[in-house]
């Protein structure tokens, strides 16, 4: 980084809203934070996912770094017995330098976390990676039954992408989506995200219910969250059975008492010194952004 870029990197990561905002969302940049709030946690009866910061190397020995932290990561959770599964973007293993590579790397991590009967989760990245990423995980599936692949109701694609992996029985997190797309590919409406989202999320649940998929809802909109139950009761899907996933530091009220219904809740926990640019990213991206961070910097 340049002496200009790690000038203004430290002058805007200073500023008090900012840090205050990063604070509200993640328990620190280390992994030992990381793993500090997921003893808490444990003590609530909720799990964790962690994910550590990065996306878009440029050098596959970035790409080898990366995959050696999250072997360095599996071990570290096992040797402290503590639960939780982990979430990586492709890109931050080399998809974009070589497709062959990040394959070798990511089964490795898979095959570390199969050892110690952990669970490997795919982030879905901007549209251009949609094609790729189904492909990767299709294949890496047919190698590794611990490892799932988020997916986005804000694309148009996703009930026709949930179809064509249903022979694979997927693991499956399904969240709106985050980034910036296109009106011919991807819904602008919150209202018809949140119809597609609830679409998509009973037929998630009748694959449950018939094929023992695994699905995960990605939200904090209580109102999906309210019809997600409601959908499970009529076709007689368990509370055991569904599993939510939350953003650390969000919706902390609504977590517990999940919980204390019986559904299976895990808290998605970031960490890294990459969260500055992380953080600007997914604000430019979308103005909705921008609003769900205000919201929830001030609320629980």
């Amino acid at each position: 980084m340049g002496i200009k870029k790690s000038l203004a990197f430290e002058s805007c990561s200073n500023y008090g809203f900012v840090k205050k905002a990063v604070k509200r969302f993640m328990p620190g940049e280390n992994l030992s934070d990381a793993i500090n709030a997921t003893k808490d946690f444990m003590q609530k009866g909720i799990l964790t996912v962690f994910t550590h910061l990065g996306e878009n190397i440029t050098q596959i020995q970035e790409a080898e770094e990366v995959k050696n932290h999250y072997l360095d990561v599996l071990e570290n959770i096992h040797n402290e017995k503590i639960k939780t599964e982990i979430s990586l973007k492709l890109t931050q293993i080399g998809l974009d330098l070589s497709f062959d590579n990040s394959l070798l790397f990511f089964n490795q991590v898979a095959q570390k976390a199969s050892e110690y009967l952990n669970f490997v989760w795919i982030d879905m990245e901007g549209s251009a990676y949609t094609n790729t990423t189904i492909d990767f995980y299709r294949r890496t599936k047919l190698l590794n039954e611990n490892t799932g692949v988020c997916l986005q109701a804000y694309l148009k694609r996703t009930e026709k992408d949930i179809q064509s992996l249903i022979d694979i029985r997927p693991n499956i997190r399904l969240v709106k989506g985050a980034y910036k797309e296109p009106k011919e590919i991807a819904f602008k409406d919150k209202s018809d995200v949140d119809k597609n989202y609830l679409q998509l999320a009973k037929f998630l649940l009748t694959q449950v219910k018939e094929n023992g998929i695994k699905a995960v809802f990605g939200t904090h909109d209580l109102k999906i969250i309210s019809e997600i139950k409601k959908l499970a009761s009529n076709l007689n899907v368990q509370h055991e059975q569904i599993e939510f996933h939350m953003l650390y530091g969000i919706k902390t009220t609504e977590q517990h008492r999940l919980v204390n219904e019986g559904y299976k809740l895990k808290v998605l926990i970031s960490y890294g010194s990459a969260w500055y640019p992380w953080y600007m990213r997914r604000l430019a991206e979308r103005p909705a952004n921008v609003g769900f961070v205000l919201k929830n910097i001030f609320s629980n």
